[in-house]
């Protein structure tokens, strides 16, 4: 039987996450390790200035007091018996999209990753809306996409990173992902005490929408983006430009200012 660990970013309770479950329970058995609150936004991160606590649910599920990637750690290290490690790992259904450069914000795709770093295949899913959340589509193309790649597999080091757009969907496309135009947007209040706090947040000018390829078309356009991501980020193609920098001269790395 198929074992699929499943998590997110927006906590044990968030709809897309229990549409999800219910959905992959007919691929196989799913174990559900996600955060006890919303961890929107928290990227890569592992907890490491303070410890973590697991609380256990039921014999299928637990929450951790942390980060989607605390989540995939722990599950695949500590909570789930090595005998019963999970073939694949699914993360979301993200509330909102996760396209181009918010992809390297975003929790939802942490999980995946953090799967695929320790061995386990993973997918990203979420669905591109802002209200009026409909869950179905997206978790029915969740379960073609799983058994897809439990047939065919991925290169090493690869996760999907897969976004479905609300409205009726065209087909699928393979993308890559975009670059989005966009500034932080900081709020400064005055809390009960006096004390200044402050909101980020972010105003969105434009997108890749009008670019071929990208994430951000494919969605503009009704279809599903699919776009294959790696742990790597090394620029390969600026490794011969910068290997020529006179800076990286013995004498002149080794030279005091």
């Amino acid at each position: 039987m198929t074992r699929i660990l499943l998590t997110n970013d927006d906590g044990i309770h968030s709809d897309g996450l229990i549409k999800l479950e219910e959905a992959l329970r007919e691929v196989g058995d799913v174990y559900t390790v996600a955060p006890a609150s919303e961890m929107s936004g928290a990227s890569h991160s592992l907890t490491l200035a303070r410890p973590l606590r697991i609380r256990r649910i039921d014999e299928r599920h637990w929450t951790v007091d942390g980060t989607p990637t605390d989540c995939v750690t722990l599950a695949l290290n500590k909570i789930i018996p090595e005998d019963e490690r999970p073939h694949i790992c699914a993360s979301g259904i993200n509330h909102g999209g996760n396209l181009g450069d918010d992809a390297t914000y975003s929790g939802t795709v942490a999980g995946a990753l953090e799967a695929t770093i320790l061995g386990v295949p993973g997918l990203a899913f979420s669905l591109v809306a802002r209200e009026n959340f409909d869950f179905t589509e997206a978790a029915r193309f969740a379960v073609t996409a799983l058994r897809k790649v439990l047939t065919e597999g991925l290169p090493e080091g690869t996760l999907l990173n897969v976004n479905i757009p609300r409205r009726e969907i065209k087909g699928v496309r393979v993308t890559r992902q975009g670059i989005k135009n966009a500034r932080p947007v900081i709020s400064e209040h005055i809390d009960p005490r006096g004390k200044p706090y402050f909101w980020i947040g972010e105003e969105y000018f434009t997108s890749d929408s009008a670019v071929d390829g990208t994430d951000y078309q494919a969605i503009e356009q009704g279809y599903i983006s699919v776009t294959p991501l790696k742990s790597d980020m090394t620029d390969h193609r600026a490794l011969t430009a910068i290997e020529t920098w006179n800076y990286l001269n013995t004498s002149e790395v080794l030279q005091k200012s």
